[in-house]
């Protein structure tokens, strides 16, 4: 093996060096691509919990309305008619909850299903203000279109929820 002279080590040294240079700058870019790759998939598994969790507390809200609407039209009141206006300022705030988490996962949807949604709060609003007077005493009667209406927004929810990656 021949021994190499100053000027061919020099010359060795700066393409080793320009080699390690580009080298440790791809790896950087690589390192970028990942974490870039990594904060996506974080930001869409935190808009995806957000979603879920609007579902579920409107799912919840939904079947306080149905509560609180029923206990309204069973008549079990005490206290010399107190309770019926409690279970309506409850139910009340219960649809209001319902319009505001609907309003909410409708801005992902299109126009179609914002009005679905928005008929869905609509009729809640009328079930609740004329369930004591209403002629109809049967609570799945009552909730018949109202029922309909969120199974569709339920099954949007679903959807959502499975088409989703992790």
């Amino acid at each position: 093996m021949r021994n190499l002279n100053t000027q061919e080590r020099t010359s060795l040294l700066a393409f080793l060096s320009i080699f390690l240079a580009i080298l440790s700058v791809c790896a950087a870019l690589y390192q970028n691509y990942i974490q870039t790759k990594y904060v996506d998939a974080i930001q869409r598994n935190v808009s995806r919990a957000e979603y879920n969790r609007a579902c579920r507390d409107l799912i919840e809200a939904y079947f306080q309305v149905k509560l609180r609407v029923g206990l309204l039209l069973s008549e079990r009141t005490g206290s010399a008619g107190a309770m019926p206006e409690m279970f309506e300022i409850e139910a009340a705030n219960s649809v209001s909850r319902i319009g505001a988490f609907g309003t909410h996962l409708a801005n992902f949807q299109d126009e179609d299903i914002r009005y679905r949604y928005t008929q869905l709060t609509s009729e809640l609003q009328r079930i609740v203000l004329s369930a004591r007077e209403a002629a109809e005493r049967d609570l799945n009667k009552l909730f018949a279109k109202a029922d309909e209406l969120f199974a569709g927004l339920n099954d949007d929810c679903v959807k959502t929820a499975k088409a989703a990656p992790l």
